[in-house]
Order: C-alpha cells, then sequence, then structure tokens
C-alpha cells in the first residue's frame, strides 16, 4: 500500500533523501529527468518532432533543462526551451542546468510578457513552469501565457505537476492551469490527480520512481493511501481442505423489486462468484421464475409486504437495497434491520431511504457499509462543492459513525473509521454501465459472509470489481454487469 504525500512533505522526502543518501540535488534532478524522459520516450518514439520547452526558475524549471539535455543525448534534436521569466529569482539547481543546455548551444528563448510568445508551433510541448509549488488559481502573466499555450492544441506533458494544478487540496472550479495529456510526476501520484476534477488539468498521469527514501515516505503522516496488488494478495484467503459450505457463511440480499429484478440477479450473482458458501435473496414474489431460472443455486426468501427477518442471526451478512424501490414498506423493513445492531450493506435505494431519515442515520451498526455514489452520498450528509470537501465529509462520517463508507467513482474512496482514505485504482470507462453498483454490492457480501472484516471486506470488493472489469475491457468498448460478476472467480484465482 502506497502512502500519498502532500507536496509539502513530498519536498521533504527529497531533502531528506538528499541528506541520508547521500546525494546531491543536482544528481537527484538527473535522476528525476531521466525517468522522466524514459516514460516519456515510450510514448514519442520520433525523434524527428519538434519540441518546445517552457520552463520556470525553479526547480521544475531545472527539471525541464535537464530533461531537454538528455533528450538532445537521444538525438532529439528539433528542441527549442523558452525560459518564462516573470520571476527575478531562480533557483540554484535552475542555474546549473542552464549553464548546461547554455554549453549544449540548445535554441533558446527568454519570454519576458506573455505576449511574446508568437509564431510557435511545435509537435508536442513539455510543461515545467511552476510544478507542485502553486497553492493558489494562476493570474497575471502565468494565466496569460497558460491560456496562449493551451491555445495551441498540442499534446502537453506535465513536468510532475500541470502547472496552475494544486497538488492536494481544494481544486477551483473554473480551472485556468496547464491541460495535459499526460503528467510524468515524481514517485508517488499526487492526491488530486483521484479527484474527477483532475480531467481537466490531465488526461493520464504516470508515477515513476527517482530514488527518493521509501522508508521516510512510509512513515509520514497521511490520511489517503493508494491500494496495490499484493494488498489483496496478502488479504486473500485460499480455500482449505475439508471445508464446505458452512465454512464461507450464509449471506443475505435484500433486492429487487417488480420491475427491478435485474438488479437482484446482479447482486446475488456476484456474491455466488465471489465464493459465498449460502446466499438467499430476498425478492418479490413475481421474481421467484427469473431467481430459479437464472440462479439456481441461491435460495429465495419471498417479499411481499413488510414483515421482519425470521432468524437473522443465521445470516453471516446482509446487504440491502439494490433496485429495493423506496417504498414504506422498505423503510420499516430497513428500520427493522438496522435495530437488530449487526452490521449492514447498505446500497441503492436502501441509502436513499435512509436520506429522508436522518434519525437512522444515526443508528447505523457499527462496521457497517455503505455504497453511496455520489448523489447519493449528497443526499445522506449534504450537497458538497467538490470532491475534495466530499471525499472530508465521508472521512467524517465515516469516524463519527463507525462505518465504512464506499464513495464510488473512477476511483473509489474507501473511508474507514479511523479516518484513513484507501484509493482503489482498479476499474476503468467501459465498464459505466448500469448495474455495476449491484455487482459490487453482492461482492462485498459475500467477503463479509466469509468472516472478512468490513475494512478488508470493502478493499477485496473494490479492487477485484475493477481488476475483473479491466481484465474484460481489453478487446471491449464496453464491459457489462453480468460479465464481471461471471468473472470474478477467475479474477480471485489469478491473485491468488
Amino acid at each position: 500500500m502506497q502512502i500519498l504525500l502532500t507536496s509539502t512533505q513530498m519536498r521533504k522526502a527529497d531533502e531528506f533523501t538528499i541528506a541520508n543518501k547521500p546525494i546531491a540535488s543536482i544528481d537527484l534532478m538527473e535522476k528525476a529527468a531521466r525517468a522522466f524522459v524514459q516514460s516519456f520516450l515510450r510514448n514519442e518514439f520520433d525523434a524527428d518532432k519538434s519540441i518546445a520547452i517552457f520552463c520556470g526558475k525553479g526547480n521544475n524549471g531545472g527539471d525541464g533543462l535537464a530533461i531537454a539535455h538528455i533528450l538532445l543525448a537521444n538525438r532529439y534534436e528539433n528542441i527549442k526551451i523558452y525560459i518564462v521569466n516573470f520571476s527575478a529569482k531562480q533557483s540554484n539547481d535552475f542555474t546549473i542546468n542552464l549553464q548546461r543546455i547554455d554549453e549544449l548551444g540548445c535554441k533558446k528563448v527568454v519570454i519576458n510578457q506573455p505576449s511574446e510568445l508568437k509564431n510557435i508551433k511545435p509537435d508536442l510541448i513539455i510543461d515545467a513552469i511552476l510544478g507542485s509549488g502553486l497553492n493558489k488559481p494562476l493570474d497575471g502573466n502565468y494565466a496569460e501565457l497558460i491560456k496562449a499555450i493551451n491555445k495551441l492544441n498540442k499534446k502537453v506533458y506535465a513536468v510532475d505537476v500541470p502547472t496552475g494544478f494544486p497538488a492536494d487540496g481544494k481544486i477551483v472550479k473554473k480551472y485556468n492551469g496547464i491541460k495535459a495529456y499526460k503528467t510524468i510526476c515524481f514517485q508517488r501520484p499526487k492526491i488530486n490527480f483521484f479527484f474527477p476534477e483532475s480531467v481537466e488539468a490531465t488526461e493520464f498521469y504516470e508515477a515513476v520512481d527517482i530514488g527518493l527514501d521509501e522508508d521516510f515516505i512510509q512513515k509520514q503522516d497521511s490520511d489517503f493511501y493508494l491500494l496495490e496488488k499484493s494488498d489483496i494478495q496478502n488479504i486473500l484467503k485460499p480455500r482449505k481442505l475439508f471445508s464446505h459450505k458452512g465454512t464461507y457463511g450464509h449471506a443475505l440480499i435484500i433486492a429487487g423489486n417488480t420491475n427491478t429484478m435485474g438488479a437482484a440477479l446482479l447482486s446475488s450473482m456476484a456474491c455466488l462468484y465471489t465464493g459465498a458458501g449460502l446466499i438467499t435473496a430476498c425478492i418479490p414474489q413475481s421474481g421467484l421464475v427469473a431467481l430459479n431460472t437464472s440462479l439456481p443455486e441461491v435460495m429465495a426468501l419471498p417479499r411481499d409486504e413488510y414483515f421482519r427477518i425470521e432468524n437473522p442471526a443465521k445470516y453471516d451478512a446482509m446487504a440491502i437495497g439494490p433496485g429495493l424501490g423506496v417504498y414504506a414498506e422498505n423503510e420499516k423493513l430497513l428500520e427493522s434491520l438496522i435495530s437488530l445492531n449487526k452490521p449492514l450493506i447498505i446500497d441503492a435505494d436502501a441509502l436513499n431511504i435512509l436520506s429522508e431519515r436522518p434519525d437512522l442515520i444515526e443508528k447505523i451498526p457499527k462496521n457497517s457499509i455503505l455504497t453511496p455514489h455520489m448523489k447519493e452520498f449528497d443526499r445522506l450528509f449534504g450537497e458538497q462543492n467538490d470532491w475534495w470537501d466530499r471525499v472530508q465529509m465521508a472521512k467524517q462520517q465515516a469516524q463519527k459513525l463507525r462505518i465504512v463508507i464506499v464513495l464510488k467513482n473512477q476511483y473509489t474512496f474507501i473511508c474507514l473509521p479511523n479516518g484513513k482514505v484507501y484509493i482503489n485504482p482498479t476499474g476503468n470507462p467501459a465498464m459505466a454501465q448500469g448495474g455495476m453498483g449491484d455487482v459490487l454490492t453482492g461482492i462485498i457480501a459475500a467477503f463479509i459472509a466469509q468472516k472478512y472484516t468490513s475494512v478488508d471486506a470493502a478493499i477485496l470488493a473494490c479492487y477485484i470489481h475493477g481488476k475483473t472489469g479491466d481484465g474484460l475491457a481489453g478487446d471491449r468498448v464496453v464491459v457489462n454487469a453480468s460479465q464481471v460478476a461471471k468473472n470474478i472467480s477467475k479474477e480471485i484465482n489469478m491473485l491468488m
């Protein structure tokens, strides 16, 4: 699990590495530049393309000059450097790299005013103007220059972070920074790359190792962590000889309605393929034929009108919500389940019912798992201005209620009762179809039934759900929820 740091913490990691490796600052910059170029060349292997490298006068600009030096050594001769001279200050490492560039005789233009950027027609642009040191929106000369660069409509590669984009913290709604094709960042992704607003700043990112002290980094205090494959492999438990269906628990899926039986089927199917020993689907009477036809392994508990779940202790996991419908009888059912004070998985319409009953929110059993998408979350806990605020609110509510909140998006935020946030990196746009949330609920229920903790179940479910979709998306434009559900066991087997 990778700890994610703020820009301030990353600068401390730089300083610690320089002091303790030991390595000179200029040599660490050289390593960063080489790592950038290696990534860059995997995308841009045509040495005949013209490249404009925009360099500020701080260390980000020093990175840009070092990158130019290395590209020239790799026979990329059609390079022009633009020195952004909007400040009298310049870093020592920038000065050293500028001298090296001058010795090579590389083409260089000094920009004192944005209006001086004229008649420029490069094939590619490398942005090394400000980096991660910015903590406010662009204004003045910088804003005008970036506007002119964006108007060129060229493919831009940003060094560490696009100029004008905050590495962490709130993201302004009207972003006016560099619009990069790809950002090649150093050692760790920036926290803000995982928020939807980042799409305005960069289409893709890649984090490259530059040799910072990993022990120091991993010991830093942070609320954000990025899940890795090894984390999942460490949590997953293999099935053992002499185990039986009772070993892997009994999951109850309360889902579906007359017109939404698909949600119940998808959740139950996902629960089945994730390995729950027994599954009961609490569904309307009208859905029995569909369930028995498509999923004969799943038992049925008909649900006509409001009733209490008899003998709830026999269920190791209880999930409620997919396709349930927002009706008075379902509100009563949810209230009765909450009164049992036994952890629940609450999704979809059950969340919508909760949003109308704030008194029930306060009574949600500890270690329950809520799985809202953005709109469901805002209905529950109040409308948020941006994703930074939304995740901060999810952190607060997870701590306050002692529950796990799975805040779904391209990168899902798993907010824990201890205030930590685990970011799931798997999943892709091909999965943007109805039913995916129903599948995720079924996966979580299966892991809870198999005696995983709420935290581990949420981590496993999010990662495996997305990873299964990633595997299917290789030759598909669209991946549907049924395909994901049916391939979960294969993905688990590969991870094991």
